[in-house]
Order: C-alpha cells, then sequence, then structure tokens
C-alpha cells in the first residue's frame, strides 16, 4: 500500500501562484508515472500533470507554460509550481502514482486525499 499526502492548496487571488506538494511513504523512483490531477466541481477529474520515471514530463494544455511538475526524489516528493492562475483553475488537487505490476504491462494506482485550490476574481 502506498500514502500519498498533498500539501499547499488555498485559496489566491487571480493572477497569484501556489505550489503543491505530494509526499510518496515510498520511493517514487519504483512508480512508473507520477502525476496531479484535478476535479471541479460538476465537471469530471482532468489530468493536469505528469512525470514519468524517466523524468519526462506532460501538462493539459490549459496549463501549458503556467504549471510545472517536479520531482524531489530523494525526499520522495512531487510538486506541482502553479503560477498566473485563473478562476478555472478552482478544483480539488488530487496527486497519484501509477506502478506497473506485472510483466504484461498491468498497473496499480494511487490517491491523495485531495487538496482544495481556490482562486478568486
Amino acid at each position: 500500500q502506498v500514502q500519498l499526502v498533498e500539501s499547499g492548496g488555498g485559496l489566491v487571488q487571480s493572477g497569484g501562484s501556489l505550489r503543491l506538494s505530494c509526499t510518496a511513504s515510498r520511493s517514487i523512483s519504483r512508480f512508473d508515472r507520477m502525476g496531479w490531477y484535478r476535479q471541479a466541481p460538476g465537471k469530471q477529474r482532468e489530468l493536469v500533470a505528469a512525470v514519468t520515471s524517466g523524468g519526462s514530463t506532460s501538462y493539459a494544455d490549459s496549463v501549458k507554460g503556467r504549471f510545472t511538475i517536479s520531482r524531489d526524489i530523494a525526499n520522495n516528493i512531487v510538486s506541482l509550481q502553479m503560477s498566473s492562475l485563473n478562476a478555472e483553475d478552482t478544483a480539488v488537487y488530487y496527486c497519484n502514482s501509477r506502478i506497473v505490476v506485472n510483466v504484461e504491462g498491468a498497473t496499480r494506482e494511487y490517491w491523495g486525499q485531495g487538496t482544495q485550490v481556490t482562486v478568486s476574481p
């Protein structure tokens, strides 16, 4: 079992910045991919940013150029630096980790409890 604990959410004004952190209970170097998802009220959960075990990153079009995902492997932390925030970024943000569990490529995913990010106009 893996525990993921998020921190760093809160209330920020439009145009401001926040940094989210996700601390894992085991070495993140073992995960195939780690990412941040978000879910706004009435909307589906969406992938915001991800980083693979090889260090490749990917972003949703809506956050490209504004959000940056990074890893601190020594401390088992994945962070999401968010800047130029706007009201559309308001959501609960979830940390996610994915690990390959067999040679066929089956995966298992783990989720954090979520942290609220609210951007005021």
